[in-house]
């Protein structure tokens, strides 16, 4: 038991914020659960060979990324003390998988070398002030804006990682891009599992139960685990097979524990992607990648700590600077471990709506990670229709400040309107920060308040349209 004044209590602010040490643990438990599929997915995204032929290795790659989660998330709790966690961010492995088959010459090690100039980069920001500068420019109105934002990608992810909403593929006469279930309909024990995990939850947490989100996670767990034992469903694509009854990436399953494979760290070459496609190209390649995870980090920082309530009467965050820090050296160090930048998690929120308020969560969300590497029934276990039910219910609760915006202000309430609805339509935190930022300065200079508009949010716009205008450049600099 926690002795309150204690230098534990006092260092990391556990009663100051209104937690205990119960709270902390079953938080930094459900944000593991919640994020823990990043250990199978980060693999399979970055599974394809580079223009040499050469790949990472699926094993090695999901033990490093286990690895560099674990460390990072571990001092985000100890150095930043807030409950954010780390681990592969997803649009930037995405990114740097499409990169790596697209251009002749580049291999893995160079675009990870890239990865981390970007975070290098992200560092110097940060240690001179200006990543913090730019964060205490944006109105408030924009600030809940990421909030509400964020909830609505963070539900949004819970229902597509459910099966509950499918994208349509596309053919003829296709008039929407998504639709309920498979062909209109719910189908499959999967989807069961994330109905019932969803009903579960939300009656826990308006009866105020304590635990209610990780009570959720773990009874659908349990029911998902007996119903592939008996059923034997299997997941929704093995390789070759497609399943649109099969469970969303992750059968439930028990496959034992083995060394982890940590080769891929330190295969990072910073400049191979200036001697393969020379300085401009790989110039801009590293500018994309630094945009990305500079707002993408900043918008998800916003969302959490607003949640959390760890925010001063100012709506400055406590030690944002060791926050960034940290996030910075998740780039440096994701890359040259050949895993792509980390960032913190907007799942995290799972941790926040299960009470965790401090770095201790973090510390228990990196200590599961570390255990993660040797024994995969942690990942395994859980699949995504156990965990979408807590991303739905903590996308309800960011969702709920929308009333703080001040909608008659149209200088604020459209630029929030856009960040808002872009980050889940476009599935980017940076693209609805960008459209909404944009949209700020803009709509401000219409109605003559230019003096209202922070000088850094005029740089961090014109940013952000050189970030949106990288596909003409690209096609300008003759780049696939």
């Amino acid at each position: 038991m926690l002795k309150q004044g204690s230098a534990l209590d006092r260092y990391f602010k556990i009663s100051e914020r209104g937690s205990n040490l119960s709270r902390e643990i079953r938080g930094g438990f459900a944000t593991f659960f919640a994020m823990s599929y990043i250990v199978v997915l980060n693999p399979l995204i970055l599974s394809g060979p580079d223009s040499s032929g050469n790949t990472l290795g699926f094993a090695a790659v999901a033990a490093v990324t286990a690895f560099v989660a674990g460390i990072l998330t571990i001092l985000m709790g100890a150095w930043g003390r807030h409950p954010f966690a780390l681990a592969a961010g997803l649009g930037v492995n995405a990114f740097v998988a499409v990169t790596v088959a697209t251009n002749p010459g580049l291999t893995w090690p160079d675009m990870m070398g890239l990865v981390v100039l970007s975070g290098v980069t992200m560092m110097i920001l940060v240690l001179t002030g200006f990543r913090t500068a730019v964060f205490k420019a944006v109105p408030d109105g924009l600030k809940t804006a990421i909030v509400v934002g964020i909830g609505l990608f963070i539900a949004l992810i819970g229902l597509v990682n459910a099966g509950f909403v499918r994208r349509i593929p596309d053919a003829a006469g296709t008039t929407v891009p998504v639709g309920l279930g498979f062909d209109g309909k719910l189908l499959g024990w999967p989807t069961a599992v994330f109905v019932f995990g969803l009903i579960l939850t939300i009656a826990l947490v308006v009866r105020k139960v304590k635990g209610a989100i990780l009570i959720g996670i773990i009874a659908s767990t349990i029911i998902s685990v007996i119903l592939e034992l008996t059923l034997h469903i299997g997941p929704s694509f093995d390789g070759t097979t497609a399943n649109p009854q099969g469970w969303s990436l992750v059968a439930p399953s028990f496959t034992g524990w083995s060394a982890p494979d940590l080769s891929l760290i330190g295969k990072a070459n910073p400049v191979g992607a200036f001697e393969h496609l020379g300085f401009v190209a790989a110039t801009l390649l590293a500018f994309v990648i630094l945009l990305s995870i500079f707002f993408d980090a900043m918008g998800t920082m916003v969302g959490l700590a607003n949640e959390a309530g760890t925010v001063d009467k100012d709506g400055n965050i406590p030690d944002v600077d060791r926050v960034l820090q940290v996030d910075a050296l998740g780039a440096i160090v994701g890359g040259g471990a050949s895993v792509s930048s980390n960032q913190i998690y907007v799942e995290a929120g799972a941790g926040i709506g299960e009470g965790a308020r401090t770095g201790v969560a973090s510390i228990v969300t990196g200590l599961l990670f570390l255990v993660a590497m040797f024994f995969t029934p942690l990942i395994n276990l859980v699949p995504f229709e156990a965990v979408a039910p807590a991303l739905v219910v903590v996308g309800f609760m960011m969702v709920s400040q929308v009333g703080k915006i001040d909608w008659q202000d149209w200088g604020i309430a459209i630029p929030a309107f856009l960040t808002m609805t872009l980050m889940p339509f476009t599935y980017s935190i940076a693209n609805g920060l960008g459209a909404g930022f944009i949209a700020y300065v803009l709509i401000r200079a219409f109605q003559g308040r230019i003096k209202d508009v922070h000088p850094l949010m005029w740089a961090v716009a014109g940013a952000f349209l050189l970030f949106f205008a990288v596909g003409p450049i690209e096609a300008a600099l003759g780049m696939p």
